[in-house]
């Protein structure tokens, strides 16, 4: 069967004129322009809301009101507190992340013969998940020689060594700790994936590098990686997963590749869009996929989502089995490679 392959692309206060004070109601000062007011409200002379001054004390009298709503109102939970703290730590975990897409799609883009094997490597690392004891998944085991030296996963060792000369490279910058071989083996396989359809969208536009990144940005799928992103803080297993959970993709069958998607949760339609990552010819393990009734009708459909200008049916099932993959049997740590901040010392504030 013919048909385009994945892989085959490669602030300051202002005083105004004193005034005699009028019967006051409260109001929160505005701030506007770097300026702070406050109003009066006539309400014996029924006059319309006016800007005037107050005292140095009615001015203290203002903020600190407003100052002890704000503290009543996050005193208990102190949610204001804790949803400050919450986006500085996604701040710092998304700026990490771009850290890191930043060096694996500079090595990736070195060495794009090892990106069916960086394929590979996520996947074989994720699919040892086993649904009934809920242990395996992606743990970033495959990096023990105990596991790496497995017949399934022969010929991986160069998608390691990538992986790891990556990571040396990451844990110098990282602020919040060393990132895990689970999580980067994971976002390995995300770049590669990106990689992969800039590639193809460049190679749409006559190998016209600019045109075809505005290609993919217009037409591709990128914010379909929202999801994926978030599950990012996987811990590292220090033993290798049980032998026998994952089979040798190139001499299986497919009813061996159906049962073990079967076994984790998934099913053709998933097979289908994994193909890439089945070994290193995409359209050879295609053919044999299209032999089975239950896939064939997928694999043509990302036959033909792949022809297409936006391959979108195709990119976004490979996303979103990707994600649900790579978070299998995982806890995931929301405030990995986060960090303390400078406090800032109220005492040296000028006032």
């Amino acid at each position: 069967m013919a048909g385009v392959s994945f892989l085959s692309t490669l602030t300051s206060l202002r005083l105004r004129p004193h005034s005699p004070r009028p019967s006051l109601a409260f109001a929160a000062p505005e701030i506007s322009s770097g300026v702070v007011c406050c109003y009066r409200r006539a309400e014996d002379a029924g006059e319309a809301d006016e800007r005037c001054v107050y005292h140095r004390r009615d001015v203290l009298r203002c903020v600190g009101a407003v100052v002890g709503m704000e503290l009543i109102s996050s005193s208990g939970s102190l949610t204001g507190v804790s949803n400050a703290a919450d986006l500085i730590q996604r701040r710092q975990r998304s700026e990490f992340q771009s850290s890191i897409k930043g060096t694996l799609s500079t090595m990736i883009k070195g060495q794009p013969d090892l990106v069916p094997s960086i394929l590979t490597l996520a996947l074989n690392d994720a699919m040892t998940y086993d649904k009934a004891t809920k242990s395996g998944g992606p743990n970033g085991s495959i990096r023990l020689s105990a596991e790496l030296g497995r017949p399934e996963n022969s010929g991986l060792s160069g998608a390691l060594d990538l992986i790891m000369e990556a990571k040396k490279g990451i844990d110098t910058y990282s602020k919040g700790g060393p990132i895990s071989f689970a999580d980067l083996i994971q976002y390995a396989a995300q770049a590669s994936i990106k990689k992969t359809f800039l590639d193809s969208a460049i190679q749409k536009c006559g190998g016209k590098e600019d045109k075809g990144k505005l290609l993919y940005t217009a037409y591709g799928s990128n914010g379909q990686w929202g999801l994926f992103d978030k599950q990012f803080g996987r811990k590292d297993a220090e033993a290798p997963d049980p032998e026998g959970r994952i089979p040798q993709w190139n001499k299986a069958s497919v009813q061996e590749m159906k049962a073990k998607f079967t076994a984790i949760g998934l099913g053709p339609r998933q097979l289908a869009v994994m193909s890439a990552f089945l070994g290193p010819d995409q359209l050879a393990t295609e053919n044999l996929l299209s032999s089975d009734p239950e896939v064939r009708p997928w694999v043509e459909k990302y036959q033909r989502s792949r022809e297409t200008i936006s391959q979108t049916d195709y990119e976004v099932d490979l996303i979103t089995t990707l994600t649900k993959l790579s978070s299998l049997g995982q806890k995931i740590d929301y405030e990995a490679y986060t960090y303390p901040v400078k406090k800032i010392e109220l005492s040296k504030l000028k006032l």
